[in-house]
């Protein structure tokens, strides 16, 4: 009798180590012309770029993680698993639409976009406002993640605008996004296994 199967605790654990290891592996590929504080984690998924499989192969890795995570968390409400899995497939079209080579990309801007706010906003989506809960799906924490996203993101847009510490603060964001998940299906999971018979669910 579990809310969420214990192979949920995979898919999301593997999005956040898939993600940072895509951006770490392919910026070493791309050598020092890269700047991880200023330039974007899109520069290293760039037609051309030296790490451009590596990135791609990342971002496509974690759509599938949050695709799969979605579809395991029984738990959370459908509006917020309905937005994490759109969150995943925005990532698959990110990496399917990257950006050029030189210039921007309204099209991959567009959909970069709308998968951080899909991201941000899951959490409060989800939330279960019964009693008894599990803790990653509480009004509060989950108010809270959304509104850190949020900020974060906003950082990130500032930061662009400003031509600073962009790369900076997209990998702030998209952390705390990929992360997130993992945070709710463990606390699920937790839930499970403390109060096994509260939940009329079937594994």
């Amino acid at each position: 009798m579990r809310i969420v199967p214990r192979w949920a605790l995979l898919s999301s654990g593997c999005a956040p180590v898939l993600l940072a290891g895509g951006w770490a592996i392919a910026a070493v590929l791309e050598g020092p012309a890269y700047d991880p504080v200023s330039q974007t984690i899109s520069v290293l998924a760039a037609y051309g770029a030296a790490g451009f499989w590596v990135m791609t192969a990342g971002l496509f890795a974690l759509g599938v993680c949050h695709l799969l995570t979605a579809w395991g968390l029984r738990a959370a409400a459908l509006a917020g698993r309905v937005a994490l899995a759109g969150g995943g497939a925005v990532t698959l079209a990110v990496a399917l639409f990257p950006v050029p080579s030189s210039g921007g990309s309204l099209r991959h801007g567009f959909i970069a976009g709308a998968g951080f706010a899909l991201l941000a906003v899951w959490p409060v989506l989800a939330a279960d406002r019964r009693r008894g809960a599990p803790w990653g799906l509480r009004p509060a924490p989950s108010f809270a993640a959304t509104a850190l996203m949020t900020v974060s993101a906003a950082w990130f847009v500032l930061e662009m605008h400003r031509h600073g510490a962009a790369g900076v603060a997209e990998r702030v964001v998209t952390s705390i996004q990929s992360l997130w998940p993992f945070v709710v299906v463990a606390s699920c999971v937790r839930h499970d296994e403390d109060k096994p018979a509260m939940w009329g669910v079937n594994a």
